[in-house]
């Protein structure tokens, strides 16, 4: 056990929510990675360790399904074993099943929200119960511009991803005077594995929209989460921070 401070990032086997873990190690965080299941973990998560041990933290990987309650509760409670507290939480894991709403399956849309939507009340319940009794902690909830805008092909997307900010106002309300800030960001197009498999012909259509001209970085999204889970942040909660180069506007 260690006397820093710990977070707990979800979905951090790669993209943002790698991004994430490794700026928070570097900020001094001893890190909680969870991943999906032992093959994110093999392939994805032990990665990610490494680069955050570099920073002298403690770092140890995690395996739950974050849209299952009862593995939330059992990483939940192993996360407080190891580490002794949880400071930050970064809900970050986050799925999409793209398609048109008229014919979007059942199993799409249920999929996309028990993963982004579930999962967040999920986690936010159980480490809020944690930080409520610290009287202290900081949560960053991972929504996207489409949960502010909406875009199409993207329903169950942009609806779990606007219901995370409903989440993260109620919350902030909520926990605020157990000295728990709670605060949501709204990532554009970053440049992940999710951006990746775009065709480049609608990447470059996407760029014409967005005032600087180009996708940004997993690392410029890390930089806003340090500063929401810092001390500088102290009077912010309730916010949805977009981080999308000015495309929303």
């Amino acid at each position: 056990m260690s006397s820093n401070k710990t977070a707990l990032i979800t979905g951090a086997s790669q993209g943002l929510g790698a991004a994430v873990a490794k700026r928070l190690a570097k900020d001094g965080f001893n890190i909680a990675i969870n991943c999906y299941n032992e093959d994110s973990m093999q392939n994805g998560g032990n990665l990610v360790a490494e680069e955050c041990k570099k920073f002298g933290v403690l770092v140890e990987c995690f395996v739950a399904d974050v849209s299952k309650y009862d593995q939330c509760e059992n990483m939940v409670a192993s996360v407080k074993e190891k580490f002794g507290s949880i400071d930050c939480l970064v809900n970050n894991a986050g799925i999409t099943k793209d398609g048109l709403l008229v014919r979007m399956s059942e199993e799409a849309f249920d999929a996309v929200t028990n993963v982004n939507y579930k999962g967040v009340f999920n986690m936010t319940k159980l480490v809020g119960t944690v930080m409520m009794r610290q009287k202290s902690g900081r949560i960053v909830n991972v929504s996207s511009v489409a949960g502010v805008n909406g875009n199409a092909g993207q329903f169950n997307y942009a609806a779990s991803k606007a219901g995370i900010i409903g989440m993260t106002k109620t919350a902030a309300k909520e926990l605020g005077a157990r000295g728990i800030l709670v605060n949501a960001i709204a990532p554009g197009f970053i440049e992940t594995d999710m951006t990746a498999v775009l065709p480049d012909d609608l990447k470059t259509e996407i760029k014409k929209h967005i005032s600087v001209k180009r996708f940004g970085q997993p690392e410029e999204v890390a930089s806003v989460v340090s500063f929401l889970c810092g001390p500088d942040s102290s009077y912010v909660s309730g916010q949805v921070i977009l981080i999308d180069g000015c495309l929303s506007m």
